[in-house]
C-alpha cells in the first residue's frame, strides 16, 4: 500500500490549527481545577503529583513470554492475531495494555472472554505481559483497496467540517501511538476490531460504571470524537490502519 511519510508530516502540520482549537474543549473534563485561593495567601506550592508506576518499571519480558501462552490462543503467536475480531497486541504500548487489562479485571471494560481471564492476573502478571507484547513486531496486513485512500485522508487530515482532528496527531505518522500520552498503536490492527471499538466509543458501550467517559486516561477524547465520525469514515480509517507498516 503506497504511503508517504512526507505527506503524513505535512498533514500533521496542516492540522495543527484545528487541534489547537479542538483540544481545550475535548480535554476540559480532564484538566485540573484552577486554585481558588487568593494570590496573596501565603500557602506553600503544591507538590507535583506522584507519577504512577509504569509497566516497564517492574515488568519482565521473559516472564511475559511464558505467561503469554494462554493469550496466544486468541491473540496469535507473538501477539499477531489472525482472527479479525481479536486485536493484535504485537508492538502495542505497554502503558496502554496494562491500563486495559486492569480495566478488564475490574469489570469497567466488559468482555465475556477477557474479563474472566483478567481477573486471574496479578499486577506483576499484567506488567510482564505488557512489556512482552510491546517488544514484539506486528506482522503486516493488507488494507481494503476500496476504502484505504479515504481512510488515509481522515487519518492524515481529519475532517474540519465535522470537527474531527487528524488521527495522526495522537497515533503518529505510521500508527505507532504515543507512549508518554498513552495513545495506542494502530498499525497493522485488525480493521474489524477497530470498527467495533470506534462504534463502542460512539455508542458509549466501551466502558461501564459510574464515570465511563473518564475510565481511561484518553476516554473522554475518544468518546467525543467517535460520535463525530460517519459509519463510512469509521470503515475507511479502520481499513487504512490495517494496512499500515
Amino acid at each position: 500500500m503506497p504511503q508517504s511519510l512526507r505527506v503524513a508530516w505535512m498533514g500533521l502540520a496542516a492540522m495543527a490549527g484545528t487541534l489547537l482549537c479542538s483540544a481545550p474543549r475535548l480535554s476540559a473534563a480532564q484538566a485540573p481545577e484552577a486554585s481558588s485561593s487568593s494570590p496573596a495567601a501565603a500557602t506553600p506550592a503544591a507538590a507535583p503529583a506522584t507519577t504512577p508506576d509504569l509497566p516497564f518499571t517492574h515488568g519482565k519480558l521473559a516472564d511475559g513470554a511464558a505467561k503469554s501462552a494462554v493469550c496466544s490462543a486468541c491473540h496469535g503467536p507473538n501477539g499477531n492475531s489472525v482472527n479479525p475480531e481479536w486485536p493484535r497486541l504485537a508492538g502495542q504500548s505497554a502503558v496502554y495494555i496494562a491500563e486495559q487489562l486492569r480495566l478488564f479485571r475490574s469489570g469497567v471494560r466488559g468482555n465475556p472472554v477477557m474479563q474472566p481471564l483478567a481477573t486471574t492476573l496479578s499486577d506483576q502478571d499484567i506488567d510482564d505481559l505488557a512489556v512482552y507484547y510491546e517488544a514484539q513486531t506486528p506482522a503486516g496486513l493488507e488494507a481494503d483497496p476500496s476504502y484505504w485512500r479515504d481512510g488515509q485522508a481522515v487519518y492524515v487530515r481529519g475532517d474540519r467540517t465535522r470537527e474531527v482532528p487528524a488521527c495522526i496527531a495522537c497515533h503518529g505518522p505510521v500508527g505507532r501511538g504515543n507512549l508518554a500520552a498513552g495513545y495506542p498503536a494502530l498499525r497493522a490492527q485488525q480493521s474489524v476490531y477497530v470498527v467495533k471499538q470506534l462504534n463502542d466509543y460512539a455508542s458509549g458501550a466501551r466502558y461501564v460504571g459510574p464515570n465511563p467517559l473518564q475510565a481511561s486516561r484518553n476516554g473522554t477524547m475518544m468518546f467525543t470524537l467517535a460520535k463525530r465520525l460517519t459509519p463510512e469514515q469509521i470503515r475507511d480509517v479502520a481499513s487504512y490502519v490495517q494496512g499500515m507498516r
